[in-house]
């Protein structure tokens, strides 16, 4: 038997959606969702909107150490762009995927196809990340969504990885937490809504 029935609405799954937010990195701890778990997580991740059945996308797990050795890459790079970088914004970049027990990279394997559009099959990338991240938080974990330079930059896509027709959909990390996290302020949703008042016409 299927888990959701025709009409059958589950009021603590949407109270848990409503709640949802991101941990600071910097409140990131161990030890983190083991391998069973991970596992569990990425297969929840992958049941996300594919149009066509296309899976126009995969995953690259990093653990703390992959990320020194990431995080030794992007600084030698951004040092060699740019000699007058300081100590400090060298050290952040060491840092970018070593704050997390594991961070998932979400790629998009987005190609040419005669019906689906390179776009949507990015869209389903972010739908998959975005799966991820709600399923690790409901699994009582720290998550944070990050997309950093290095993920919209050739060089730094490929320390990270990925060939040169892939693109980074998101670098999700997570881990434990012992800190209660404050909300953020949200969107204004009246300003954010419109009602369809026929073709556009041009006007702002």
């Amino acid at each position: 038997m299927s888990l959701i029935q025709p009409g059958e609405r589950h009021e603590e799954v949407l109270s848990f959606l409503e709640r949802r937010k991101s941990v600071p990195l910097t409140q990131f701890r161990g030890p983190g969702p083991d391998d069973a778990m991970l596992r569990r997580l990425l297969a929840i991740a992958a049941r996300a909107p594919d149009h066509g059945r296309l899976e126009p996308w995969r995953f690259v797990i990093y653990r703390p150490d992959d990320g020194a050795r990431i995080g030794d890459a992007l600084a030698a790079l951004v040092a060699a762009r740019d000699p007058e970088t300081s100590a400090d914004d060298l050290e952040r970049e060491r840092n970018r995927l070593r704050r997390a027990p594991v961070a998932i990279g979400v790629v998009s394997t987005a190609g040419s196809h005669e019906r689906i559009p390179e776009w949507e099959q990015f869209l389903s990338a972010g739908a998959v990340a975005m799966n991820l991240v709600t399923a690790a938080t409901a699994a009582g974990f720290a998550v944070n969504w990050v997309t950093g330079w290095y993920s919209d930059d050739a060089e730094g896509r490929a320390i990270l990885g990925l060939a040169p027709h892939e693109r980074m959909a998101a670098v999700v990390h997570i881990g434990d937490y012992d800190t209660p996290i404050p909300d953020r302020p949200r969107p204004d949703l009246d300003a954010l809504i419109s009602h369809y008042e026929g073709p556009y016409d041009g006007s702002a």
